[in-house]
């Protein structure tokens, strides 16, 4: 199949355009590189893959690179609520609008695969699990926005949103922003970690188990299709200081400790069920120490070259 995946040069795509190839796919990437990114380079060589560099909200452009196109994929994103609330007008063109702009291009046939976040939950009932038929009540703009989205791909008759869990590994795009990347990163060079709001509670995913729950819809596309499905470990609904434990058991001195210094502006804190898409034969292959031990080493080749508040 022919597949547009908007924002495929980011931190899900880089992972996911290599596996897509793999699989026999051909793969068109729009990405405007604004990180100054290069990590489709490996690929460059495949004579089914094609990548573009231009804007996920140009309409003349999107249209013509959707033509032919089996799949869409909207990777494109302003992620994370600091990011969205410091460009609401950008986050609103490209987390809404910009996935508006496929779905009204998009034919019946076309089969868009689109990922939203766990954000949408809010603030979880203590003990509880959030399900797909939980009411979505999100926090910040971010969350917000990317409900917006979600519901236009699933009013579209031809969509499947994948609400996806907090994405932790290793990917050539790399991003140390996110919860387990960050928090490895401090365990491997600084040995320590200030926590905030330590018991608050969220659901990981591997982003190559991200890729294979992208290609499980694919392959699995008419029973799957108009409904939203929650995509992480089932056995990683942890809080932070639960996520540091499982850390120091490859690092061993790292050492953590809780203090009221800081606040998460998505107020994410809850438990997710992922057992809809697992009914459907979904199962990841990423467990969360698998993920850090791969990204300690990861570390050893990767660091960062700004300075940073601990």
């Amino acid at each position: 199949m022919k597949i547009l995946i908007t924002g495929g040069a980011g931190y899900l795509g880089s992972v996911m355009v290599p596996r897509l190839l793999a699989e026999g796919h051909e793969v068109v990437v729009l990405d405007n590189f604004m990180y100054g990114q290069a990590p489709l380079l490996e690929v460059c060589h495949h004579s089914k893959f094609t990548i573009v560099r231009g804007d996920a909200r140009d309409k003349k452009l999107v249209e013509k690179l959707m033509k032919d196109c089996g799949a869409i994929f909207p990777l494109a994103c302003l992620t994370g609520a600091p990011l969205c609330a410091k460009d609401p007008a950008g986050a609103q063109a490209i987390l809404v609008d910009a996935v508006k702009l496929i779905v009204d291009l998009s034919s019946k046939e076309q089969r868009i695969i689109f990922p939203t976040t766990n954000s949408g939950y809010g603030v979880g009932e203590k003990g509880k699990f959030c399900t797909e038929e939980t009411p979505l009540r999100p926090i910040s703009i971010y969350g917000r926005l990317k409900c917006d989205a979600e519901k236009a791909v699933l009013d579209s008759g031809h969509g499947i949103t994948l609400r996806l869990a907090t994405a932790f590994g290793a990917s050539p795009r790399m991003r140390l922003d996110l919860l387990v990347n960050d928090f490895v990163y401090r365990a491997v060079y600084d040995r320590f970690v200030i926590l905030f709001e330590a018991h608050f509670k969220r659901n990981f995913i591997h982003t190559r188990d991200v890729t294979k729950a992208f290609i499980h819809g694919l392959n699995n596309f008419e029973k799957m299709k108009n409904e939203p499905y929650n995509v992480g470990l089932s056995d990683a609904n942890l809080s932070k200081m639960a996520l540091c434990e499982e850390i120091k058991k490859h690092v061993p001195d790292f050492y953590f400790v809780e203090a009221a210094v800081g606040e998460d502006p998505d107020k994410r804190d809850y438990i997710v069920s992922n057992e809809k898409i697992e009914k459907t034969g979904f199962k990841p292959d990423m467990s969360l120490s698998l993920g850090i031990a791969e990204l300690v080493k990861a570390y050893q080749i990767l660091k960062r070259n700004q300075y940073a508040n601990v």
